[in-house]
């Protein structure tokens, strides 16, 4: 766990005519699509560790909502776990 890091994201999800689209406000490329709210969050989850990986590759970072994870570390998030 030598530079092991949590990015949080805030993510937007907007009503569109084939579903939902989920994006990443400031994150460049970072949206996606699904048929739920669910699935466009967790499509767009997928893009950005895309993203993130690519950046890596060439030695970049995402550049914002990094946490270093230590052992000691505790995180707490929301999650959706249904939309009514």
């Amino acid at each position: 766990m030598s530079d092991t890091r949590a990015v949080f994201v805030s993510v937007v999800v907007d009503a569109n005519e084939d579903g939902y689209l989920a994006s990443v406000p400031g994150l460049q490329g970072a949206f996606a699509e699904g048929d739920t709210v669910e699935e466009a969050i967790f499509n767009c989850i997928d893009v950005v560790k895309l993203i993130a990986a690519y950046r890596a590759e060439r030695g970049e970072r995402l550049g914002f909502n990094e946490v270093a994870l230590t052992p000691k570390t505790r995180m707490t998030m929301s999650i959706p776990v249904g939309v009514g």
